[in-house]
């Protein structure tokens, strides 16, 4: 008896699931396929995959007078490295940003920032496009050169963890 009814039971969840399941998702495709409206105003087109996000750092150089930190972003077309890199030290001095990163044909890039403003933070965007791999470093320099005091590469993102 026990038996039969836990057949039954499950047969009962199953059906009610297996029906309410089909009709959600034909509910939320006619939605998306229609543009849904979200709290910003903006429509989301049906195909539109989900931002993802990653963050990263602070990443310092060896005096701890320069340091960097930010996000990696999902785009159309791969992967975008974005942050602010910081500068705390005296007069005449500055903080670089070294980024590298591994392309998807097998080729090293690298963008260099600087901030010789003790007062702002300096925005910085990379499109990396599809990378395997990227690492980071800061030093300090003058605003011409680095000059030394680099911190070691740090991984920043790596493709799989």
């Amino acid at each position: 008896m026990r038996s039969g009814l836990r057949v039954l039971l499950g047969l009962t969840a199953a059906a009610t699931l297996g029906l309410a399941l089909p009709a959600a998702a034909a509910s939320a495709a006619s939605t998306a396929s229609t543009g849904s409206t979200g709290s910003s105003g903006s429509a989301v087109p049906a195909g539109t995959a989900a931002v993802e996000t990653w963050s990263w750092g602070p990443t310092a150089s060896t005096d701890f007078k320069g340091w960097a930190g930010g996000k990696i972003r999902t785009t159309g077309s791969g992967l975008r490295i974005t942050g602010d890199l910081y500068d705390a030290g005296g007069a005449r001095t500055c903080s670089w940003l070294k980024i590298k990163w591994l392309s998807d044909r097998g080729k090293w890039h690298t963008a260099t920032f600087k901030n010789c403003s003790q007062s702002r933070t300096r925005a910085f965007r990379v499109n990396a496009g599809h990378m395997l791999t990227s690492s980071a470093k800061v030093c300090r320099g003058t605003s011409t050169r680095i000059a030394g005091k680099c911190s070691q590469w740090e991984g920043v993102w790596s493709q799989g963890g």
